[in-house]
C-alpha cells in the first residue's frame, strides 16, 4: 500500500505561483509529479485565506497517528501484564515450582521381533 505523500506549505506556494505565472495546470503538474487535482485544490485553498492557508502541514494526521500507537501499546501491555498476574497466580497455587510436562514422542514405533524386520529412518522394511 503506498503511502500518502505530504507537501510543505512552502512547495506548494511554489506550485500555485508557477501556474499563475502563466504555465499550464498540465505542465506545472508533470513537472511536479502531482495530480493536476491536487494543484487546483490548493489553488483554491490559498486565495481563500492566504495568510492561514496550509499552517498545519499533517501535524494533526501525526498526532492522531502517535495517539492510536500509544493506545495500541497500552492494550498490549496491559494484556502482558494480565497473562503475568495469572501465570504468577498459578505458581504460587503450585508452591513455586515449575512442572514442564514430558511428551511422548511421535514418531511410530512398531512391535515387530528382531528377526523378521528392520526399522530404517521411520519405515518399517521387512528382513529376508
Amino acid at each position: 500500500m503506498k503511502r500518502r505523500r505530504t507537501y510543505m506549505r512552502d512547495f506548494k506556494i511554489s506550485v500555485i505561483r508557477e501556474v499563475e505565472s502563466g504555465k499550464t495546470l498540465a505542465q506545472v503538474s508533470r513537472e511536479n509529479e502531482i495530480h493536476p487535482s491536487l494543484v487546483v485544490k490548493w489553488k483554491k485553498e490559498y486565495f481563500r485565506d492566504p495568510e492561514n492557508a496550509f499552517r498545519d502541514n499533517g501535524r494533526a494526521y501525526k498526532e492522531q497517528a502517535r495517539m492510536a500507537e500509544l493506545e495500541r501499546m497500552v492494550g498490549q501491555l496491559y494484556a502482558e501484564n494480565e497473562f503475568l498476574k495469572k501465570a504468577l497466580t498459578r505458581l504460587k497455587k503450585h508452591g513455586g515450582e515449575i512442572h514442564a510436562h514430558k511428551r511422548e514422542s511421535r514418531i511410530w514405533k512398531p512391535n515387530i521381533s528382531k528377526s523378521s524386520h528392520a526399522i530404517v529412518g521411520r519405515k518399517q522394511m521387512r528382513v529376508l
